[in-house]
């Protein structure tokens, strides 16, 4: 893959964004920058249909600017495109020409298409969700999208988004109960159209853009959401729609200092958060999920996965631990190591634990863990422990939701019952003491493998069968003849005691030459 930075440029109906990302030659990727204008063209198109010189202006401008962060950035290459707002302008051929003549700027006018499908992408590539609707309200249109198994089925596109609805429906920043009627009834009668939303009956909703963002966020103030993070956040529709008529109730001016709403949006967050609420209800779903990933990141993909020849990633999780080995400078031979002891031990260990234990989604979970296993090393390791949870609990993982991004951070961050007790604390509404009964079981053979492989030398071979004798439970431990099994020994005997107390169970460790296993 070819080192580059490229620049990816989305003139919206309501505001224009640069995003500057690099990628290099391993297909590792980072976004370095993220700009924005709000410059609302729809609200500049005259009469006639045209844009209006005071919208051309602020298009240029902003172009230009970007134009100049581009190249002071050293941007190999930029994608420039265009949604509702410049589609609908008559004079649109004009503003193209012009624009490229002014900043040098190739602008692609996206076609409704186009903007619906890159979307549909940016959801599939950095969510695990195999079937869903999506919605993308931007300030003059909403595309709506069925997915089936990953593959797009359905696309529509709705001439109407939260700007255009604002300027058709209401008359103030404090609509009416009549407003707000019609508004509601007219986009039910929208939705009504497209028969294959009628076949799409409980299938999860998944928002993109700013609509679905501030929703989101004024979600997770009401409810003190303690997790930190946008991307894959879900909540049922009842709150939802509870979110939509709260909005509804209050004043321009409440909506000012409502947290979680951006000021740029006061005006147009009702109309656009009915949107939503009348989708969810059109096809009686019962989840709200938000993606931070919509538009430039479908087309960031695009760039990525043509380069690949793949049409999206096998695995969006997988890719995910891919990026996070080369961020962090993860020792990948140790990962496999520590997983497959790990494997192991859990193997000949969960027999011996009280309560009931979903066998594959554990494993699951310690081969997840065991790839982030004491990240916190990169920044200091002293404090490996609370820096690994710190950095997993406020990071998205692509393909993670929030309760597996949790749970994550619970077991590869474990130090002790009476540590993972003090950081799960903000987290309890999320985490039941069952689960964290389980984290503290998983998190303990995790920190036992880790020790079995302290000096990243695979001294440890062969792990044998355990066996229950009287007083406590023996499990012999095969070494490399030619490898000095001593510091694995020493850390193993140290901290095999946290999975004592989980099983309540002493447990001898024996090592033996890897020749004396049979």
């Amino acid at each position: 893959m070819k080192r580059q930075r490229l620049a990816i440029i989305d003139i919206g109906s309501n505001s224009i964004r640069l995003v500057i990302n690099t990628i290099n030659e391993h297909g590792h990727y980072q976004e370095l920058y993220n700009f924005k204008t709000v410059a609302r063209l729809s609200n500049h198109l005259d009469a006639q249909g045209n844009l209006t010189k005071e919208g051309t202006s602020i298009l240029l401008t902003t172009l230009q600017k970007f134009r100049t962060l581009t190249e002071d950035h050293h941007c190999d290459r930029a994608i420039v495109v265009a949604t509702a707002a410049m589609r609908k302008a008559n004079n649109r051929k004009e503003l193209l020409k012009l624009a490229e003549q002014e900043t040098g700027f190739s602008i692609k006018l996206l076609s409704e298409y186009e903007e619906a499908y890159f979307g549909y992408l940016a959801i599939v590539n950095s969510t695990s969700i195999q079937d869903g609707i999506t919605i993308d309200i931007g300030g003059g249109s909403t595309e709506i999208t069925r997915f089936s198994n990953r593959k797009l089925l359905h696309y529509h596109s709705f001439p109407f988004g939260a700007i255009t609805l604002y300027r058709d429906f209401f008359h103030s920043t404090d609509p009416s109960e009549e407003e707000l009627a019609s508004l509601q009834t007219f986009l039910e009668s929208a939705f009504a159209t497209l028969p294959w939303l009628q076949d799409a009956k409980d299938l999860p909703v998944i928002g993109i853009g700013g609509t679905a963002r501030n929703l989101s966020l004024i979600h997770q103030r009401q409810t003190d959401y303690p997790l930190a993070g946008l991307h894959q956040y879900s909540f049922p529709a009842e709150e939802l729609h509870s979110v939509t008529q709260m909005l509804q109730r209050l004043t321009s001016s409440e909506r000012e200092g409502l947290d979680g709403l951006s000021k740029d949006r006061v005006d147009v967050i009702i109309p656009g958060t009915q949107a939503i609420s009348s989708l969810v209800k059109t096809i009686g779903s019962s989840q709200f999920i938000m993606s931070r990933k919509g538009l430039r990141d479908g087309l960031f993909y695009s760039e990525i996965l043509e380069q690949l020849n793949l049409e999206c990633f096998p695995n969006v999780v997988e890719e995910s631990f891919y990026q996070l080995y080369h961020q962090y400078e993860i020792n990948l031979e140790h990962v496999k190591q520590v997983a497959k002891l790990a494997t192991k031990l859990y193997e000949q260990l969960a027999p011996f634990y009280n309560g009931k234990l979903e066998h594959q989604q554990n494993l699951t979970l310690i081969h997840r863990a065991a790839r982030v296993l004491y990240l916190g090393e990169h920044i200091n390791p002293e404090a490996s422990s609370q820096h690994t949870f710190y950095l997993l609990t406020n990071m998205s993982i692509d393909g993670l939701n929030h309760e597996e991004r949790l749970a994550l951070a619970c077991v590869s961050s474990f130090k002790s019952k009476a540590q993972l007790l003090h950081m799960a604390s903000p987290f309890m509404p999320l985490i039941s003491k069952k689960q964290l009964k389980r984290f503290e079981f998983l998190g303990a053979i995790l920190k036992l493998a880790y020790c079995l492989n302290r000096t990243r030398r695979h001294v440890i071979g062969k792990i044998g069968t355990i066996e229950a004798k009287r007083d406590a439970l023996v499990l012999p431990l095969y070494y490399h003849y030619d490898l000095d099994p001593s510091f694995e020994q020493d850390y193993a005997l140290k901290h095999v005691k946290h999975v004592e107390k989980v099983i309540k169970k002493t447990i001898e460790l024996p090592f033996l030459p890897l020749s004396n296993f049979t």
